[in-house]
């Protein structure tokens, strides 16, 4: 019997599971990314790490930051490639309003989630979020560990 591996989609190109595990989402926003043409290359060939990125507000703007795009080895020698510069986020005032005074609240901050084509741009999947505790993080691999084995009852009754 041949286990079943979730796929993440075609235009997936990165995915920050950490912040899944760190942090409770709220609500979320598309935004898309100011990049060089060396980075939208390195993100081809998924050379790109979300672990550590969040997103800071400053002066009514919305950059990315930690994010690593490690630079291809064929890239051109007269651009310098910084791998973790600072990209700015494109989002609309009424989304940028919107994460500037949820952040302001105590305990609420802004990572990035995602990062995917839509159509031949990049874009990125922004979350509002809240610290989870250490026993939040136990409940929820409680949960999912239950939903697991009632999947495996279930399937075990079908089949007798």
């Amino acid at each position: 019997m041949s286990k079943k591996k979730r796929k993440t989609p075609d235009n997936v190109i990165v995915q920050n599971k950490r912040a899944r595990f760190d942090y409770e989402f709220l609500e979320t926003f598309e935004a898309g990314i100011a990049l060089e043409g060396w980075e939208v290359k390195a993100l081809r060939a998924g050379k790109v790490q979300l672990t550590d990125s969040y997103v800071l507000m400053k002066d009514g703007e919305a950059f990315l930051l930690g994010s690593q795009i490690t630079p291809l080895d064929t890239t051109s020698a007269h651009t310098v490639a910084d791998p973790a510069r600072t990209r700015k986020l494109l989002l609309h005032k009424k989304e940028l309003a919107k994460i500037l005074a949820a952040t302001a609240q105590k305990g609420q901050t802004c990572v990035c989630t995602q990062l995917y084509w839509k159509k031949h741009l990049v874009k990125a999947r922004v979350a509002l979020a809240r610290g989870k505790q250490t026993h939040d993080k136990r409940d929820t691999s409680k949960e999912r560990d239950w939903n697991r084995q009632k999947q495996r009852i279930l399937r075990d009754t079908v089949k007798q």
